[in-house]
């Protein structure tokens, strides 16, 4: 948990960074989510949760480059793009997306520049004594998206004139909670929300690295000194 802290903070730290790279990502697919309301009503929410592991990409970006005390742009991004968007695309949008540690393993196959089988046994590593925390911390921050998702659209209630407010379940003709209102305030609470679970996994990633090299090193100095 002092690690998922640290990403946190890390996150808070290189705001400028993440927030341009994930601008970058974000805007293209706020707006495909938006033409896709001209289909379903349902349509956008699925588009934006379908999307975050693709979204959490930019944000792995700059965090990797914040962690050395480097500074990212929008064009720092954009040159990188191939390697960053596109790589690995179909594993990220349907395994990854189903995955209760993405944000913990995500930066194995984002940053480690393994292929998708040679990235198994390193993530089966990455995730051995962590996978509970990091369901955990999945848990926390997707209850987190849903509060700041309600909280959102409560607003039309708390706002609204009197005797105007809208009903959650309109009958006999009062006016319900237009059907735009959720997928605009869930694309709200993700665009708030994200890169912060990111960086919580992306500080749990580097801690169970900092164990692993650090086990690593003291059987290199048992093997020199015949212990």
């Amino acid at each position: 948990m002092e690690a998922a802290d640290f990403g946190v903070r890390l996150c808070q730290q290189a705001r400028r960074s993440v927030g341009a790279c994930y601008l970058l990502a974000a805007v293209p697919v706020v707006a495909l989510a938006i033409l896709s309301y001209q289909i379903a009503n349902w349509l956008p929410a699925i588009v934006i949760w379908w999307a975050k592991p693709w979204l959490d990409q930019s944000i792995l970006f700059a965090l990797s480059r914040a962690a050395f005390g480097q500074q990212t742009t929008a064009s720092d991004l954009w040159r990188a793009r191939r390697q960053t968007w596109w790589r690995q695309i179909l594993f990220t949008l349907t395994v990854r997306r189903l995955s209760c540690w993405r944000s913990l393993t995500q930066p194995v196959y984002a940053l480690e520049g393994l292929s998708i089988r040679g990235a198994r046994q390193r993530v089966r590593q990455i995730r051995r004594k962590a996978a509970t925390p990091a369901l955990m911390v999945t848990h926390a921050f997707s209850m987190a998206e849903t509060a700041m998702t309600v909280a959102l659209v409560s607003l039309m209630f708390w706002f609204a004139p009197t005797g105007m407010e809208p009903s959650a379940s309109p009958t006999f003709g009062s006016e319900g909670v237009p059907a735009f209102v959720v997928p605009v305030a869930l694309s709200l609470a993700v665009l708030l929300v994200e890169p912060f679970y990111v960086a919580a996994g992306f500080g749990m990633y580097l801690n169970r690295r900092v164990e692993l090299e650090a086990w690593d090193i003291e059987q290199e100095f048992r093997r020199a000194f015949g212990e």
